[in-house]
């Protein structure tokens, strides 16, 4: 038996797209606050309070390995709000922590919590939908997805410049709240009893072995991972970069949202290219795009080409690449284990976030006051995804149809 959304397919994006966004808000948020977390924490070592996104993140990689599992054995409504309430338990114990250790457990608790929703919204929408008006669906969700990154760097330092960064947890929390509100009253489950997977170590173990013998999955999930640690690395040093390198503190959110804006429309193009060219040409395209102007943006450094809108440039590159490659990665490697939509949400984001996390904490810990380290990385972990997607192939799965 299948289900159709309550909503209209506009409302049912947007919905998604919020949950999706609580992840962003999580991060982007308190990118301001970093460097005065560092002094006021961590004196010695400033440094150290990019790990309030590292944390973040790694607990959010270990929280896909059982919110899968509980989705599909439960369904995605309730572990999306279940996985909210813990969220915000997380937000109030880091806005009451005396110290950065205290903030980094309630931050890894937030991570291991939104899991919930991050995995059981992307289970949801593959209920619903399959293929490559899979990957639309996630595409324009995904440029919905991207005002958040616009408006969170500066909503956070407004909040921090008037209240202190602490309060920014409060505004987590209230987030959870009201995107909570709405799952509850507005969208049906899309998960049938008669369809769910009885929670067993034997199942969670039978669709371990089937992802991983499948070779889409295996190569989709492991280019996620590079991937991602390309962004975390970037996400994480950003701030630091444009306030010490460039001096530019005061000017990052508007840095930072200027880059997220113009980043916009690749969402929306890929929405619709997708349908025309396929998932894997438009992931290799972006991907090569991001390996040129790294090592473009890297080589001018060297030569002492150092301009902050150079940096700028390359940032922007970066977050219009998510557009182009997200999306259609998560929905190249569910797109051949719809019957266990959870669970293998649930994998291929739990290995792609924690590697990533393990892959950019050093990358973000070796910042040195120049972004080098960072290009670095990033070159690195974009052509390794590069080569793997070159070894992948060119067909893309025929299925197109609702389910």
């Amino acid at each position: 038996m299948s289900t159709k959304p309550k909503l209209g397919q506009t409302e049912f994006v947007a919905l998604i797209a919020m949950l999706f966004a609580t992840i962003a808000l999580s991060i982007d948020a308190m990118l301001p606050a970093l460097t005065q977390m560092g002094r006021e924490l961590s004196p010695a070592a400033p440094e150290n309070a990019t790990l309030v996104v590292g944390i973040f993140v790694l607990g959010m990689g270990i929280g896909t390995f059982f919110a899968g599992p509980l989705s599909d054995a439960y369904g995605r409504k309730y572990i999306i709000l279940i996985g909210f309430m813990i969220y915000a338990l997380g937000a109030l114990w880091a806005a009451a922590a005396s110290d950065l250790e205290g903030i980094l457990a309630g931050r890894f608790l937030q991570g291991l919590a939104v899991a919930g929703p991050r995995i059981a919204a992307m289970a949801m929408v593959r209920d619903l939908y399959s293929g490559k008006k899979m990957a639309s669906i996630m595409s324009f969700a995904m440029t919905v997805f991207a005002v958040v990154p616009a408006i969170a760097p500066s909503m956070g330092q407004m909040v921090m410049n008037t209240y202190g960064w602490r309060a920014i947890f409060y505004i987590f929390a209230a987030f959870a709240l009201i995107v909570s509100l709405w799952l509850a009253s507005r969208q049906p489950e899309t998960l049938m009893r008669e369809n769910r997977t009885k929670l067993s170590a034997r199942a969670i173990s039978s669709a371990v072995r089937e992802c991983f013998s499948n070779r889409v999955f295996r190569f989709s999930v492991t280019s996620q991972m590079m991937v991602y640690a390309a962004l975390f690395s970037s996400i994480s040093t950003v701030q630091p970069i444009y306030a010490q390198t460039y001096d530019k503190a005061d000017q990052f959110p508007l840095l930072f949202a200027a880059s997220a804006i113009l980043s916009m429309p690749a969402s929306i193009i890929n929405g619709k290219l997708v349908l025309r060219y396929g998932m894997r040409k438009l992931i290799k395209a972006s991907i090569l795009g991001v390996v040129i102007t790294t090592s473009m943006t890297l080589v001018l450094w060297l030569l002492g080409i150092t301009s902050v809108w150079l940096f700028f440039f390359w940032a922007t590159t970066m977050f219009i690449s998510i557009g182009f490659v997200f999306g259609n990665l998560n929905s190249l490697a569910m797109e051949p284990l719809g019957h266990i939509a959870g669970m293998a949400a649930s994998i291929n984001s739990a290995i792609a976030t924690i590697g990533a996390a393990i892959l950019a904490i050093p990358i973000s810990l070796s910042f040195e006051g120049t972004p080098v380290s960072l290009l670095m990385g990033v070159l690195m972990f974009e052509f390794i995804a590069l080569l793997l997607m070159m070894r992948l192939g060119q067909r893309d799965a025929p299925i197109e149809l609702e389910a």
